[in-house]
């Protein structure tokens, strides 16, 4: 997209998963430092990153310099990842877009009893059958979401100011629900699919000697 070819290249960072196999030209840095990087660099006053994508989420508490001094993932499934809402939005019969707008628009609290995707799923037939409004489940979905989220933050210690990375920050309801249960604003920045990204990025350019 940026018009530029391999070999214009200065420096190479890797980050996520897989970033051990992509060659020995580049350096390989974790999630969890680029993501801090990225937020850090995006708005300097932030003292905890919410990341929550597709495979985990993390909480990561930064110091004032931007440094990580303690950070906290999920346990080994998909329980509160973006691959879990994506689950239940097919149960539901409809796209991610349209699961996000229509979750702010719930009228009676539903509240989803199990994280676990297959037994959530089942909760989630259960109250279709029972003709339980798509608006009400999907507020249900976003506060189970957020709840955990909320406790992994806890384990942190994590303190505002705070902001969310990674693609469930574009969802609004996910949003709305976690500033809910942190009792705090969330900063979600136009950037923050690009998050880790930037941080990677970022070490890159400290590597040719270029400072921002």
């Amino acid at each position: 997209m940026a018009g530029i070819a391999e070999s214009d290249l200065g420096s190479k960072v890797y980050t996520g998963y897989g970033r051990e196999f992509l060659g020995d030209d580049g350096a390989a840095v974790t999630e969890i430092t680029c993501h801090a990087r990225g937020a850090h660099h995006l708005d300097p006053a932030v003292r905890t990153v919410i990341d929550i994508g597709g495979q985990d989420s993390k909480v990561i508490r930064l110091s004032e310099s931007g440094a990580v001094e303690t950070f906290a993932m999920n346990d080994k499934c998909a329980a509160g990842t973006g691959r879990f809402l994506e689950m239940m939005a097919r149960t539901l019969q409809m796209k991610l877009p349209e699961m996000s707008e229509l979750g702010l628009d719930w009228h009676n609290d539903v509240t989803i009893s199990s994280m676990c995707t297959v037994f959530a799923e089942s909760e989630v037939v259960s109250l279709i059958a029972r003709s339980t409004a798509p608006a009400d489940i999907i507020h249900g979905l976003n506060k189970s979401v957020a709840g955990k989220t909320a406790a992994l933050a806890r384990r942190t210690g994590g303190v505002a100011p705070f902001m969310m990375t990674g693609g469930v920050a574009r969802n609004r309801g996910v949003v709305k629900e976690l500033e809910t249960a942190l009792k705090a604003p969330v900063e979600v920045s136009e950037y923050s699919q690009l998050c880790g990204s930037l941080g990677a990025a970022l070490f890159a350019l400290e590597k040719m000697g270029v400072k921002l």
